[in-house]
């Protein structure tokens, strides 16, 4: 059959400055584009000819001259040399992990990026990071980016008379001290720092900055300064616990009273353990505080627990400055959707699951598994496929992604990815860099050189992640964990952000069902999810949840003080 003519005229678009456009009327470009091309060498000087010539010199100088003023897509101030090529590029140059667009190479060759003009970022297309889709026109507001109804709630951290009147013999105290050491990863330890200044507070006693012990597997030897932010520790804890850097003179020799609380300690169980030794010796060293200390307290200590996690908890200046300016490159064109990814193999080796990438790789996992057995965290009395079932897995990149489509995510979504390098690398990413190509992570942001006071200090790497993931318009992790919780708790704490815990049991059995329509299991996903997408959640409905992951309503109140 033959195919149908096509009559219309087929326009093709160069990137030109707007300054150069606003310099020439419509019906002279529509006459360059409409012009039919002359081949005779008689009509080579003709004027129509000199005058597109002309026009097409005065465009290429001008475009060279204003290419080093364009403003790129994501910082907020145009950087010194900014190169439209990489503006409309759709493709993915490499990364660390092949993911994002590799500027820099480029950007250094013409030896004019100097380390305080740090604005500028990456990009994958232009058009489409000023909200504009692929079929050229402007992008509706997706209800993806829709925050939930905060019920009024904001933080209130108000302490009783009684607190504040013990407050001032605590204080006082110059007998009793408590070191702490904490293990982990960043998120872990600053759990177990939450809770080493309540057991302080608990014993009346001094605290020792926190001793952050070296991670096995991460092997970060940061100390707390380098992560947190000291001075504004002690300042904002001030009138709740002392906290001193180190052990004063007079107990320098003193052999510690050591300890290990069993799970769950009441305020009481450490009282009677502890007490009376520490006045007797005058220190206590304690290990291992995690999930030691009761979810369920006194509300002046719950209070005292959010305190500590949402406001003397901030980080160190220089990861607070890298950190915010990553966020702000990822804000500067709009909303974005952040995802903490726990593909990393070690997070396989210890939940039991597969990553479901290849049998190769499903034969590492079992392998280092059965090679080192002390790894598997999860029970092992059940099935991978058991265990995936009821919800105790980690979603892999394809099921991240069917999870964010049914939930309606736009394609053209920005996504920023936290967490470690994925088993299988680039190829385990695939799936969620095809369905949103605009994806990137700390290493495709950074500008050249921001990233190496932190290498190798995975404790630091993850501070980042969590102030980008924190500052996100939408927060999703792929399973549980440290940093999912702590997120989870922060977000309600600022404001009830939108922030997806998925449903991984109930909707596991719907990606396995072939014949539901997209649109059929799209409306399920919607309907299983209504109630996951970061609305106020009372911890008094989940007696022994930690209230730094739901502060409600021992740390926020309302308007009407719904207490209930």
């Amino acid at each position: 059959m033959a195919k149908p003519k096509n009559n219309a005229k087929k326009l093709s678009y160069i990137s030109v400055p707007s300054q150069i456009i606003n310099s020439i009327s419509s019906s002279s470009l529509q006459s360059l584009l409409d012009s039919p091309k002359k081949s005779s060498r008689s009509t080579i000087f003709t004027k129509p000819t000199i005058w597109f010539l002309s026009l097409f010199l005065v465009g290429f100088f001008g475009m060279f001259k204003f290419s080093f003023n364009t403003n790129t897509p994501f910082p907020p101030k145009p950087c010194a040399t900014t190169h439209q090529k990489f503006s409309i590029s759709n493709h993915h140059s490499k990364s660390k992990l092949g993911v994002g667009v590799d500027y820099k190479n480029e950007f250094l060759k013409k030896g004019t990026w100097k380390q305080e003009q740090e604005q500028i970022l990456v990009s994958h297309v232009e058009l489409r990071a000023q909200g504009i889709n692929d079929d050229g026109g402007v992008e509706k507001k997706s209800e993806f980016w829709k925050q939930p109804n905060g019920l009024g709630y904001k933080p209130c951290l108000s302490f009783s008379n009684d607190y504040r009147r013990e407050s001032e013999r605590i204080l006082k105290d110059r007998r009793k001290y408590v070191m702490v050491v904490v293990s982990g990863g960043m998120n872990q330890q600053r759990n177990q720092i939450v809770d080493a200044v309540v057991i302080a507070r608990i014993l009346g006693a001094a605290l020792i900055v926190p001793i952050l012990q070296v991670n096995v597997i991460w092997a970060d030897e940061s100390e707390f300064s380098d992560i947190f932010d000291l001075e504004h520790f002690k300042k904002v804890l001030a009138n709740d616990v002392r906290v001193v850097s180190a052990l004063p003179s007079t107990h320098i020799m003193t052999k510690p009273v050591e300890g290990r609380p069993p799970l769950h300690a009441t305020p009481s169980w450490i009282r009677t353990r502890y007490l009376k030794r520490l006045n007797r010796e005058g220190v206590l060293l304690l290990r291992g505080l995690d999930s030691r200390l009761s979810k369920d307290l006194p509300s002046d200590l719950q209070k005292l627990r959010c305190k500590v996690a949402f406001n003397a908890l901030r980080f160190s200046k220089i990861i607070e400055g890298i950190g915010n300016k990553i966020a702000e490159r990822m804000k500067s064109k709009g909303p974005y959707l952040a995802l903490h990814l726990r593909m990393e193999k070690d997070v396989w080796v210890r939940t039991g699951c597969l990553p479901g990438l290849s049998p190769d790789y499903d034969e590492i996992i079992n392998n280092e598994r059965i090679q080192r057995p002390e790894l598997l965290t999860a029970r092992s009395n059940i099935t991978y496929h058991e265990r995936k079932m009821a919800g105790l897995c980690p979603l892999n990149a394809m099921e991240v992604t069917r999870l964010l489509k049914g939930l309606g995510a736009p394609k053209s979504a920005k996504v920023y990815w936290a967490g470690g390098k994925p088993l299988g690398g680039k190829e385990a990413l695939l799936p969620l860099i095809q369905e949103f190509p605009n994806f990137y992570n700390k290493e495709d942001l950074a500008l050249p050189g921001e990233l190496q006071p932190f290498v190798k200090k995975a404790s630091l790497m993850a501070a980042i992640d969590y102030i980008v993931s924190q500052k996100s318009d939408v927060f999703m992790p792929s399973h549980g964990g440290n940093m999912g919780h702590a997120i989870q708790g922060h977000r309600a704490f600022t404001g009830h952000k939108k922030y997806i815990t998925p449903n991984k049991r109930h909707m596991l059995p719907y990606f396995l069902n072939s014949s539901l329509s997209e649109e059929e299991f799209n409306m399920i996903i919607k309907e299983l999810h209504q109630d996951s997408l970061g609305k106020p959640e009372l911890r008094t409905n989940k007696i022994r949840r930690d209230v730094t992951k739901y502060p409600v309503p021992e740390c926020m109140c309302n308007d009407s003080h719904v207490q209930s």
